[in-house]
């Protein structure tokens, strides 16, 4: 398969307009996010993201490290009438952890999503179009849990594992759920739960994930953006050969920002226990300026 082929098939690109920066985003309407809102019965609420800090899963490959704390005020003596401070900063890759990416993070051929041209993703000014920032007001709707991990009766799927429109149909029926028009996706691996129990040697070399057949299912779903708990989404080694196909067509062609490296284990586990696989999503990436991604503390609702 030709992922460019398959990309112009389901090319999104001016379907909202020729300055269009949030892409599948546009499909998540107020009354989605209402409907979403009444998804919460128990009050129960999930954070969705890793820890942030020196333990995490990044080893160096592609630039990207661990973030580095450090304390710029212990307790010390801020004023003359005994106040003491403590203040601190974190130094990080944006995308070293639970992150979204933009649609200015992937392109192919010069382009970016909607035709926009990859120099406007500039080493100094970052991204001047497709940023990050463009959708802080976005991520809000109903979530859905697909455990594919879970269908298959593993803690965890193996690296190199394909999982294809089959897998999240079944996922589906044997849980009771329909994924719909503007609906969060996220998909459970289990590959964060080989990270706690294996380390993060080879965590990035491999991964279980979506095939590249699922970008029509997600296409034909209008599904308004995917997340899940391995650090590409897509299955790696790809199909094709090719390194991110798939990241390609989702980003590129059709317009839908990845959420990454997400802590799906306590939810899939309560989702597991009630029954209850939908709930409210709410992901805001932080309001950083021309940044192609943004850390997240995603958060489900039930």
């Amino acid at each position: 398969m030709d992922f460019k082929d398959l990309g112009r098939e389901l090319s999104n690109w001016g379907k909202w307009g020729p300055d269009d920066q949030i892409g599948t985003l546009n499909l998540v309407q107020p009354y989605h996010v209402a409907a979403a809102a009444r998804e919460v019965r128990s009050g129960k609420v999930f954070q969705l993201s890793i820890p942030v800090g020196k333990d995490g899963p990044q080893s160096g490959v592609g630039g990207r490290n661990n973030p580095v704390h450090l304390m710029s005020m212990q307790h010390s003596d801020f004023d003359p009438h005994g106040l003491q401070v403590a203040d601190d900063w974190i130094i990080m890759p944006l995308q070293s952890g639970t992150q979204w990416d933009a649609l200015s993070h992937v392109g192919y051929d010069g382009k970016l999503y909607n035709g926009h041209s990859a120099e406007q993703v500039g080493t100094r000014a970052g991204a001047r179009q497709l940023a990050v920032d463009a959708f802080t007001d976005k991520i809000a709707g109903r979530g859905v849990l697909l455990d594919i991990a879970r269908l298959h009766g593993v803690d965890w799927l193996e690296g190199g594992t394909a999982i294809t429109p089959a897998d999240l149909e079944a996922a589906e029926a044997a849980q009771g759920v329909t994924v719909g028009e503007a609906d969060f996706l996220l998909v459970r691996t289990g590959w964060r739960g080989r990270l706690l129990a294996q380390g993060r040697d080879g965590w990035m070399s491999t991964e279980p994930g979506l095939s590249i057949h699922c970008a029509r299912w997600l296409y034909s779903r209008s599904v308004a953006a995917v997340g899940s708990d391995n650090w590409a989404i897509e299955v790696i080694p790809s199909e094709t050969g090719e390194t991110l196909p798939l990241h390609c067509i989702l980003i590129r062609d059709m317009g839908m920002p990845l959420a990454e490296i997400l802590d799906l284990d306590a939810l899939a586990a309560d989702c597991a226990d009630d029954g209850v696989w939908s709930f409210l999503f709410v992901a805001p990436p932080l309001h950083i300026s021309n940044a192609v991604g943004s850390p997240v503390t995603p958060i489900a609702i039930k």
